[in-house]
Formats: structure tokens, sequence, C-alpha cells
């Protein structure tokens, strides 16, 4: 076994955070825990779990993983998830590299020997969205997601749903499938108008359609409507899933590995959503550590669906892009709607530590925009 000798964080551009792990040996494992805005505040929980991590057998994933859980007596939330997150999932691939093989050998073998993918079209304020939809299908992709509407009042004109409906309907007529994410800005009255709007266009999920502490909202909207029900991205461990798999109001489970304390624990979400017929499909709006530890579980999970991929989004801006920090960025090439699944070992991607270091100089943190109402008021963002 080797011990760790170093846990390091990288701040890099357009919003990410990477962590890499070195053992006495010299073996390398880099993760992701990326938190979409709240960056400075995983910093300063890696800067804690640092100090008492170095020194510890890295190839105990298991047991570092519930020192973070347990030990902590307060426990969950995105914070500390998110920086468990990059530990997890730089552990794995330490491993899995030494062993010189893929994290999904490690997990029981693949299951699969490539992964459905989808891409984002539309912005934050989606607007027209034929030419990107034409644009990812020259690309590979077969599937695409769209935000649903811009800011909503919790009971807004019945008119600004409109254009969700166009939109969608002009994505459906050139043969591609589309999720439609309502981002949790709807509320429950909009929501159940876009969503009955929306049914004959059959989009493959209306995604976070209330915000994640409505279970009791989910068990209505789910009597509803007949089109699937997506959410998970803002539930962080398999607590926080089991009240919507108990309640029969989730058809589609968006864990996401940044999120959700890493490999570990998305692994043991998928298998607890099996039991009850519902498929994964991880959330993953952000870099190629986070892609490929996604695509990893994926790999090795029955009730795996479709793999949400940041290339091109709207939120890689200045230059960097999923590929950026990538030696081998044709690993990650779209073929026919799906990603080849690799043999390589760990997460199958190379990371160019250069470009890391050299981009993360000075990388101030990615803020959130936020949305305001007309009359001031802050909006669901």
């Amino acid at each position: 076994m080797g011990k760790i000798a170093e846990i390091k964080y990288f701040r890099v551009p357009p919003r990410w955070l990477f962590v890499k792990i070195t053992d006495d040996g010299g073996n390398i494992g880099w993760g992701e825990a990326s938190l979409e805005g709240h960056i400075q505040a995983v910093e300063g929980c890696l800067d804690a779990w640092i100090a008492q991590y170095v020194g510890l057998d890295a190839d105990d994933i298991e047991h570092i993983w519930q020192l973070s859980w347990r030990k902590t007596f307060y426990r969950g939330g995105p914070v500390f998830m998110s920086a468990l997150s990059g530990l997890d999932i730089a552990l794995w691939v330490l491993k899995a590299r030494k062993l010189k093989v893929p994290i999904y050998d490690l997990l029981g073998g693949k299951l699969r020997t490539k992964i459905k993918v989808y891409a984002w079209i539309g912005g934050d304020r989606p607007e027209a969205v034929e030419t990107e939809a034409l644009a990812r299908k020259s690309q590979g992709f077969t599937a695409v997601k769209m935000n649903g509407t811009e800011d909503l009042g919790w009971l807004d004109s019945p008119s600004a749903l409109d254009s969700c409906v166009e939109r969608v309907r002009t994505v459906r007529a050139l043969g591609m499938d589309v999720g439609v994410d309502f981002h949790g800005r709807v509320h429950r009255p909009m929501s159940k108008q876009l969503a009955a709007a929306l049914t004959p266009h059959r989009p493959m999920f209306i995604e976070e359609p209330l915000l994640s502490e409505h279970v009791e909202g989910y068990k209505a909207l789910a009597g509803l409507t007949t089109i699937p029900i997506a959410l998970g991205e803002r539930l962080h461990s398999r607590w926080d899933v089991k009240p919507f798999l108990e309640g029969n109001c989730v058809d589609i489970l968006q864990p996401d590995v940044c999120h959700v304390g890493g490999i570990s624990e998305l692994r043991r979400i998928a298998a607890m959503a099996e039991a009850y017929d519902v498929p994964i499909a991880p959330h993953c709006p952000l870099g190629p550590i986070a892609l490929a530890a996604c695509m990893q579980v994926d790999a090795a999970t029955p009730n795996f669906a479709i793999q949400e991929m940041s290339l091109g989004i709207h939120y890689n801006v200045g230059g960097y892009d999923l590929l950026t920090y990538v030696k081998n960025p044709k690993i990650l090439d779209i073929d026919n709607g799906f990603v080849n699944l690799t043999a390589e070992p760990g997460l199958g991607i190379e990371i160019d530590e250069e470009r890391v270091m050299d981009a993360s100089k000075n990388t101030e943190p990615w803020i959130s925009p936020g949305f305001t109402g007309p009359g001031g008021e802050l909006r669901e963002w």
C-alpha cells in the first residue's frame, strides 16, 4: 500500500476545481471537486482534510470516504460532498492506474462498450435553437438538452411558456431527442402548465420541474404528466435521494459525481435506484475529470440511460472547454450519439498538468450570475 504523500487542488477556468493526490511511491490520481459558484467554500474544506489525510493509505478509499462522512459530525450538503468527490475520484484513479486497469474493472467490469451522450443547446436565456441543434447533429449527437425558460415569476403569464414549446417542436422536427431543463425556475403553478403543453412533443424528460426541497410537489406532478421526470443534481447523498424513490416521483435520477461524494457514492445511488426501476443519467455540465469519472460508473451500471457532457456548453468561455486540459481528446469523440468506452487505465483521459498549472495562476472564482425580476426581486437561476 502507498501512503498519501500530497494533496493539492487547482482552480482552473472556466469554473472547475481539480484535485491531485500523490502517494509515496509517486503514483498520481486526478479528481474533480467543482461546485458551481462556491469554489472557495470547497477549497476551505479541502484545506482542513488535507492536514488530516496526508499519511493515510491511499488504497483505503472507503475508509477515507467514511472519515469524511462520519467523523465530521456535520455531514452531507454540497460543500462537504463536493470536496469529498474530489478526493474520492482521485483515489479511485490512483488505485486503478497503479493496477493498470480502468476503474470500471474495479467496479465489476463493463456492461457496455459505448456510452450514450447528449449535449447542451440554448444557453441560460434560451433563444433560437435550430442552428445550435444542427451543429450538435453535425458533431455526432443525436440528443440535446436545453433550458425550458428564462426566469419566471411564481405565477407568470402563460404566454411566457410558448417559446419553450416552439423550441422543443423545432428540435424534434430535426429528428433529435431533447430533454428540457426547468432548472427549478418554473415553480409549481407554471410547471403543471408547461408539462401539459410539452406532452404532445414527447421530450426525453423534464428536469427539475420543481426545486428539490418539494418532494410533495413532485408526487403531485408525477401523477399529472406522462413525461419522465428527472432530478438529482441538488441531491448530495443516497439519503437525499431516498424520499424521491420511496415517493415514486422520479423517473430518471441525475446524481452529479462532483456533488455526491464521488465514484463511491454515485455507484451506491445507482444501485439503490435500480431497486426502484429508475435509470440514472448523471448530471455533468463540468470538467473532463468529472465526465470521465461518470463514464467509468456508467460502463458498469445496469440501469445507466444517458450521459450529459459539457462540450461547447454556454458556461465554457474564455477559450476553455471540455477538452482543454486533456492530452488525448480523441478518446471523447462522439460517434452517432455515443462515446466509445476506452480500456486505458484509470479514467482513460490523460490530464495536461502543465496546462492545468498555467491556467490556475490567478484564476478568479466563477460566480453565479443570478436572475432579477421586474420588481427587483430575486428569481431562481
